[in-house]
């Protein structure tokens, strides 16, 4: 029977389980560049026993950024602080684990204060800049009004996210994961409360969905030896956005250009939404699609214990469980899923004595 721990193989990767670190930005970057914040947190998370790890959302240019603090591919430094960081997170990694960087850029939701300085708009004063997005459409009152791309800035928007990918080739990850969620740019264009466009790239499904599918398209392209992924917002939960059935067709035209999977969240695109929270709240979303799309999917979204993210698994829902609060605050928690689980897994000779498992259930890597 497939459970949490039964290996599955995307693309050309092999992943030892279906445990997933969902990407967390840790707003710690300078100028894009991976900090000592990041060497600590991504050795912790190569050590965690996952089989998939994505590192956070990491901007292809700067003005994409969320704030001062957030990483980046699109300079040299950033590169050159990116391998450095994956290098020794794979120093000691368990053996197995697949690492990957989510690439994005947040549009209109750029140029904004880390979430302990407030998280609101930046002021004049904080060095703020100039948003960008599918149409001059503010996030909600207060916010900066972005400018609306015209035909050519998209395509150089689009060369960025080129260039970012090959600059994770060189990096060293082993896929790369599109940000088509949360109200960033990807998704500013794909729902109808941000993109009110009349050209090609607004108006019909088709034609909002064009962007995030020329940018997977691109992408592929350009790093064919990295497997990819995509992060959707399945659904706004705002009356007149993106629906479910909607997401199942852009998943479709992600999977025809060489899209391995979707990460399934949603909301983030407006302030009027209303997502009903608790356990697994959005595992549905996830099971729709595989259903409709036939990809694999990920699902995510407050799956905190091991027998509910098994059950998801074993009950054919997902491919994958995403964790993200659960493992911040557990970084072991594969190994508590292992204990619980009856399994064996890897833990590096070092931390075998802390593990606090039954011998059967802890080797060595």
């Amino acid at each position: 029977m497939t459970d949490l721990f039964s290996p599955i193989t995307l693309g050309s990767l092999q992943f030892p389980n279906r445990i997933a670190i969902a990407p967390m930005c840790q707003y710690s970057a300078n100028d894009g560049c991976a900090s000592d914040w990041h060497l600590h947190h991504w050795m912790n998370l190569a050590m965690s026993g996952a089989g998939m790890v994505t590192v956070e959302m990491t901007d292809v240019e700067r003005r994409g950024r969320i704030s001062h603090g957030c990483m980046g591919l699109y300079s040299e430094a950033n590169e050159a602080t990116a391998r450095r960081t994956l290098d020794a997170a794979r120093r000691v990694a368990v053996p197995g684990t697949k690492f990957g960087v989510q690439l994005a850029h947040a549009g209109r939701k750029a140029s904004c204060q880390r979430p302990w300085e407030g998280g609101g708009p930046l002021r004049a004063d904080q060095d703020a800049w100039q948003t960008i997005s599918a149409s001059a459409i503010a996030f909600d009152a207060g916010w900066h009004v972005p400018h609306a791309l015209e035909d050519a800035e998209i395509e150089t928007v689009i060369l960025h996210w080129v260039e970012a990918a090959r600059r994770a080739q060189r990096v060293g990850f082993d896929f790369i994961e599109l940000h088509g969620a949360h109200g960033y740019l990807l998704h500013q264009f794909l729902s109808p409360l941000s993109n009110t466009r009349t050209d090609r790239w607004g108006g019909s499904l088709e034609n909002r969905m064009r962007l995030i599918v020329t940018v997977a398209q691109e992408v592929a392209k350009a790093v064919p030896e990295l497997m990819l992924g995509v992060r959707l917002s399945v659904k706004d939960w705002v009356d007149g956005g993106l629906t479910e059935d909607e997401s199942v067709e852009v998943a479709k035209a992600l999977k025809a250009v060489g899209v391995q999977y979707i990460c399934c969240s949603s909301g983030g695109n407006s302030p009027l939404q209303k997502i009903p929270g608790g356990p697994g709240y959005q595992v549905h979303l996830a099971e729709h699609i595989r259903k409709g799309a036939g990809i694999a999917v990920r699902a995510v979204g407050m799956i905190d214990e091991p027998l509910q993210a098994n059950q998801i698994v074993a009950s054919g829902k997902a491919d994958f469980v995403a964790l993200a609060r659960a493992i911040l605050a557990d970084p072991r928690w594969p190994w508590r899923a292992a204990a619980t689980l009856g399994h064996e897994i890897a833990v590096a000779p070092q931390l075998v004595r802390g593990a606090h498992l039954p011998k059967k259930w802890v080797k060595a890597a």
